[in-house]
């Protein structure tokens, strides 16, 4: 039996943002007793987890997003296309970019964050980022752009790709990458010697995957050394050029192409949203995920922050506060009061590239290798919205590694520029 719809003088829940914790809170709210809308600027979420194999030719665009329309629908919720641009909190009303106003009365933010250069000079300019499905495929096209031009060029120059920032993203994208040069593109270009390319990982901190247990970020680093990145801890970046990086200690390195994927924070247009800030521009929330000062408004996902108790901006937190937002909604609506949150910590995972992975369990295992791989895949391939997508994405990267060092594992576009 279909689920009945709510009826039109139910309390409006409005959403803004379909990523992770947006459609998490869709999903934990009762279509009888309230009315959902849900807006985001794109057609599309995206499962961010996987853009660094979009970037690297791994998977098409569409295996990593799905029509936000196609998740709300079946939940009678309503979606709408927009940007965010204030938020009126005693007419309680949402403002679009376009000049639409939206009433709520109950709201979720889950607007998501975006890249952060922490003031370092030319790096908005001349690098490359990877938080959207636009940037992986930007990225996508400037690697193999490299790769052509490697190609092109008789004389021998080396050339090199530059990532910022040893966490999840930045490993994965480095492991992969180094593994593309050794393997696949050495089918796709054969006429390139992979010795001219160079991969070079630099971070800030101390350690890769800071987040994890000393024992997994040695791996993690071993696993990348032997894939020919050139690794850099605890090395800042103090300017970056159009074919160069400047550090910290006035040495230059070279880089053709340079890829940040150092951090995060909220984009400049929260400031308009009246609404309290702290660290990185994040949305200042209670324990309950109310913004302070408010009683109807939530923030959750990468947004928000508890001062007192801050969740890693990871996606299995985003999910749970979205969710945990959505179940206080409904204890409103139902007259109780709300609940703290409390983020139940289920384990972390990185990969480094093929049969090559780490997992830290909460309370658990500690596993490196084949098996933390598989367990990685699995993993993302549950969390994929859609059949079709989990489908074709096992479809893809099966093939990607079955047809490893054979020319088969590389998907292609436009370099940028071409016709």
């Amino acid at each position: 039996m279909a689920r009945q719809s709510p009826d039109q003088n139910a309390p409006h829940v409005v959403i803004v943002g379909a990523g992770f914790a947006g459609l998490s809170a869709a999903r934990a709210l009762d279509p009888r007793k309230v009315r959902v809308t849900v807006i985001d600027r794109n057609l599309y979420s995206t499962f961010q987890p996987l853009l660094y194999q979009v970037a690297t030719g791994g998977l098409n665009p569409g295996d990593v997003s799905y029509p936000v329309g196609g998740f709300t629908g079946p939940r009678h919720a309503r979606y709408i296309r927009g940007d965010l641009a204030s938020v009126d909190t005693e007419g309680r009303q949402v403002k679009l970019a376009d000049g639409r106003a939206i009433g709520f009365d109950y709201l979720i933010v889950a607007a998501g964050v975006a890249a952060t250069f922490f003031g370092v000079e030319g790096a908005a300019a001349h690098t490359v980022g990877l938080y959207t499905r636009a940037d992986a495929i930007v990225l996508r096209d400037h690697i193999m752009n490299v790769f052509e031009q490697m190609s092109a060029d008789e004389s021998g120059r080396e050339f090199t790709i530059t990532v910022v920032g040893g966490g999840a993203t930045g490993v994965e994208l480095a492991g992969t990458l180094g593994e593309l040069r050794g393997a696949a593109l050495r089918a796709t270009f054969p006429d390139v010697d992979p010795s001219r390319m160079h991969i070079r990982l630099v971070e800030m901190m101390p350690a890769l995957l800071m987040p994890f247990e000393p024992r997994l970020r040695d791996y993690a680093q071993r696993q990348l050394v032997r894939r020919g990145v050139d690794v850099h801890v605890g090395t800042e970046i103090r300017e970056v050029r159009e074919s160069s990086v400047i550090l910290g200690d006035g040495r230059e390195f070279p880089a053709d192409l340079v890829v940040w994927a150092a951090g995060v924070a909220a984009a400049p247009a929260v400031a308009d949203w009246a609404l309290p800030q702290g660290r990185h521009g994040r949305i200042l929330v209670r324990p309950d995920m109310r913004v302070q000062g408010q009683e109807r408004i939530f923030a959750v996902g990468d947004i928000a922050l508890q001062p007192d108790e801050p969740s890693p901006q990871l996606a299995q937190p985003a999910l749970q506060e979205g969710k945990h937002a959505a179940t206080q909604v409904m204890r409103l609506v139902a007259g109780q009061p709300t609940v703290p949150f409390r983020y139940h910590d289920k384990g972390t995972m990185a990969t480094i590239g093929r049969r090559s992975a780490v997992v830290q369990l909460a309370h658990g295992a500690r596993i490196t290798g084949t098996l933390a791989w598989l367990a990685w895949l699995g993993l993302h391939l549950f969390y994929l919205l859609g059949n079709r997508n989990r489908i074709t994405t096992l479809i893809n990267l099966s093939w990607r590694y079955i047809a490893w060092g054979h020319g088969g594992g590389v998907i292609v576009g436009d370099a940028p520029g071409s016709p």
